[in-house]
């Protein structure tokens, strides 16, 4: 059992930035895939970036590529997520997600789930 929560959105004016954070209970951490999702209103949730279990290999969604940077530290059980530049359609709940599998980008290969914290970049 792996519980997660997120913290570290906000409200901030396009091109700022924001760090989310992702702090999960239990010894295992290391042993699962972490993923960063996304979910607007009315709009499906989105895959974001995903890191596998060392943090050695990412993938990001073309939307966010070059603009964020997931990065996990193992020993703070903590997954981050960067956001530069941020755009007013980056506007979502942000949510963290463990998984067994490596590069998924689907939801329901996601095990756990944290509650979702808001991003909203005002224009």
């Amino acid at each position: 059992q792996v519980q997660l929560v997120e913290s570290g959105g906000g409200l901030v004016q396009a091109g700022g930035s924001l760090r989310l954070s992702c702090a999960a209970s239990g010894r295992t951490f290391s042993s699962y895939v972490m993923g960063w999702f996304r979910q607007a209103p009315g709009k499906e949730r989105e895959f974001v970036s995903v890191i596998n279990r060392s943090g050695g290999s990412t993938y990001y969604a073309d939307s966010v590529k070059g603009r964020f940077t997931i990065y996990r530290d193992n020993a703070r059980n903590t997954v981050y997520l960067q956001m530069i530049s941020l755009k007013p359609e980056d506007t979502a709940v942000y949510y963290c997600a463990a998984s067994r599998i490596w590069g998924s980008r689907s939801t329901t290969e996601y095990d756990y789930w944290g509650q979702g914290t808001q991003v909203t970049v005002s224009s």
